[in-house]
């Protein structure tokens, strides 16, 4: 019997197998296809690859102002595609999972397909061994929520883009959040026409409305349609010319005329084969059910990543797996708490935020909220993107940094800026008194908390300058008079 059985070899799974052998314990991981998860193979990584592709799309259509002479690329996704996997491959090159696991003591068990529990100490295999473990870590990740409907078949999700064979000239993508936002702007540089459907008022309705708004109006620039407030997704017929998507909206039938159809409404536990009830594991809605020490009800067997619903993210998936091995190895001793984590969209604009959105914050503060526009800083004006945002958003009692959303050229970026002076405890002050390297985007943080500070009244203002108003700060990057 070996100390801890690991299953999922993605972040999560890969992080806790790694410290569970830092701490000493014997450890088998077992992965059902390739290590490295969904973000690797399938997910961040090649979508990422397409983001870039696209920005050099448009990046291009600058060249007549830099005086650079040269056509606007077509893209060949055939081969596009070919690139994406080419840099999956490069990424596990580089990463070694494989022989950096075995190196380090940890037993694997790859490529296995399915694993599911006997009882509480046994997995069995697929190939039928059976593995049997003194603590167990389910870390087996997740995938995207698919709905059953007349002829949903026809219908794809992410995972799916990758076996296209051609770039579909039109497409409707269900879901209005990061993953269908991302498509859609990828997919309308590449030339399609691009439709997205979403339930709620807006889309990225989880995120800040400053960041909501701003997308939604960068949509509008770009001609992709948001078509907000349907009720659901009736059917899908195929077509001699491609599909026709039917949808409600105000209780009224609509339809729409496109070539393919992407669902993008929403990621869930990939939990259905691990067969949990002979482990006395309890689920919800297709979750494993955690207590604040990542025990599943029990309590030898913990979860961690995507699995448990809480924060699916990578980050947080690495950073759960570490908290579950330490709690497996050495007892349940130190709680999770997703309390700082940044995270945005490789949109174009991207986003990129971090805390409490507005709205959430002054339902439990008081607050200074500062917004300062992209056209304010001199590196926007030289690359040719002054189009976004970034909102800072400061307790008014205590001066600590509550939240922040960028909205703009490089946002994900900008945003572990501020995360970095959360997770530091650092007051506003302190945040803009950095010196900010010129001329960068990410100055706009420290330009941002130099408005905040002068309105909590802490910098000393003659009575005359601060009746002049905003537009006379004394601040180097600005714009206009």
């Amino acid at each position: 019997m070996v100390d801890v059985i690991v299953i999922g070899g993605g972040p999560a799974g890969v992080t806790a197998a790694l410290r569970a052998r830092e701490l000493g314990a014997s450890v088998v991981l077992v992965e059902r296809q390739r290590l490295g998860g969904t973000c690797t193979n399938d997910g961040c990584v090649p979508t990422r690859a397409l983001a870039k592709a696209a920005r050099l799309i448009r990046d291009a259509e600058q060249f007549g102002q830099y005086a650079l002479v040269g056509e606007r690329p077509q893209v060949d996704f055939p081969r596009l595609l070919e690139r994406a996997q080419a840099i999956v491959n490069q990424v596990h090159n580089k990463k070694q999972l494989h022989d950096h696991l075995k190196q380090s003591g940890v037993m694997l068990r790859t490529q296995t397909g399915s694993a599911y529990f006997m009882d509480e100490h046994t997995l069995m295999l697929s190939n039928g061994e059976s593995l049997h473990g003194e603590k167990f870590i389910i870390a087996a990740g997740g995938h995207a929520r698919r709905f059953t409907f007349p002829g949903s078949e026809y219908t794809i999700t992410h995972s799916d883009v990758w076996s296209l064979t051609a770039l579909p000239r039109s497409v409707a993508i269900v879901g209005g959040s990061a993953t269908g936002c991302q498509l859609a702007t990828i997919l309308d540089t590449f030339g399609a026409r691009v439709h997205v459907l979403e339930v709620s008022p807006t889309i990225l309705g989880r995120e800040d409305p400053l960041i909501a708004q701003t997308m939604t109006e960068a949509f509008a620039q770009r001609e992709i349609e948001i078509i907000s407030g349907i009720g659901g997704v009736e059917r899908v017929e195929k077509r001699d010319d491609g599909l026709r998507l039917w949808y409600t909206r105000d209780e009224q039938p609509h339809s729409l005329d496109v070539e393919a159809v992407i669902m993008a409404v929403g990621w869930v536990g990939n939990v259905e084969s691990l067969n949990l009830p002979a482990a006395n594991v309890r689920t919800d809605r297709s979750y494993i059910v955690v207590d604040d020490y990542l025990r599943t009800s029990t309590p030898h067997i913990f979860a961690a990543g995507d699995i448990t619903g809480r924060m699916m993210l990578v980050q947080s998936g690495s950073y759960e797996g570490r908290i579950a091995a330490e709690n497996a190895v050495l007892g349940p001793a130190l709680p999770y708490k997703h309390l700082i984590v940044p995270h945005g969209g490789f949109t174009d604009p991207e986003y990129g935020s971090v805390g409490l959105t507005e709205p959430q914050a002054r339902a439990g503060h008081q607050v200074i909220v500062a917004v300062v526009p992209y056209a304010d800083m001199d590196r926007a004006v030289i690359d040719g993107h002054p189009d976004g945002y970034c909102k800072l958003i400061v307790s008014q009692d205590n001066h600590r940094i509550l939240g922040a959303h960028v909205v703009g050229e490089q946002a994900v970026e900008i945003i572990q800026l501020v995360a970095a002076g959360m997770a530091a405890d650092m007051w506003v002050e302190h945040l803009a008194e950095l010196e900010i390297a010129y001329p960068t985007y990410a100055a706009i943080v420290g330009l941002a908390a130099r408005q905040i500070v002068r309105q909590l009244g802490v910098m000393p203002l003659a009575p005359q300058w601060r009746s002049l108003g905003r537009i006379h700060l004394s601040e180097w990057e600005r714009s206009g008079l």
